[in-house]
């Protein structure tokens, strides 16, 4: 969380965080977690660690729920660390930012591929280059096991 603290909206970066969801604590359901989201116009940032020891994740300038559409704003981006840190930012062709359901959740999207899925019991997911961020796979593979998975949100 300190190293994405300068990667995040000027009007954020001095914002107490707090831990919203965590599998170790809560288990994995993605139900669990869009209920353990605070507010709903709190940002989120998503932190995965993959059973390949690698770490990337999601920031959402809104809170992470359930949605019949996407939602969210130009503000949102992929991150992974890789072994440094690189971000992956809006580019303004589509605005497919983040999309929920019980099943599956979405961050952006284009063509079919989406740069970072989910599936409802947060132990698969996948990864691959997509229009709303021209991000590359973020994991070592474009389908990855979840080892850990972390939500934080504003305090």
């Amino acid at each position: 969380v300190p190293q994405l603290g300068p990667q995040l909206p000027p009007r954020l970066t001095q914002q107490p965080w707090h831990l919203l969801y965590s599998t170790a604590r809560d288990g994995f359901s993605l139900r669990t977690l869009y209920r353990s989201a605070a507010r709903p116009d709190s940002p989120a940032l998503l932190l995965i660690r993959d059973t390949g020891a690698q770490a990337f994740g999601a920031f959402s300038a809104s809170a992470i729920r359930s949605s019949g559409g996407f939602y969210g704003t130009g503000e949102t981006f992929l991150f992974s660390f890789c072994p440094e840190l690189k971000v992956f930012r809006w580019t303004g062709r589509n605005d497919f930012f983040v999309k929920g359901d019980v099943n599956l959740l979405m961050v952006g999207g284009g063509s079919g591929r989406f740069g970072l899925w989910l599936d409802g019991d947060l132990h698969h997911g996948g990864s691959q280059p997509c229009e709303t961020f021209d991000n590359e796979t973020l994991s070592h593979r474009e389908e990855f096991c979840v080892q850990d998975l972390e939500m934080w949100g504003l305090a």
